[in-house]
């Protein structure tokens, strides 16, 4: 194993400050960019659609 390398379970304290940490990060990662990009793609979809049977 590497010396840089500190496992947060070496020690209660250590541990539970590592797990309050992974906590708080969590939800912030969330982006609503996929939900976007869905309905853009639906749109996009329905359009092209609705252009050919119109057509």
């Amino acid at each position: 194993m590497s010396d840089q390398h500190i496992d947060p379970a070496g020690n209660t304290q250590q541990f539970r400050a590592f797990a309050q940490r992974s906590e708080q990060e969590a939800p912030a990662k969330k982006s609503p960019l996929l939900p976007i990009v869905a309905v853009i793609a639906v749109v996009v979809i329905i359009g092209v659609a609705a252009f050919l049977l119109l057509r």
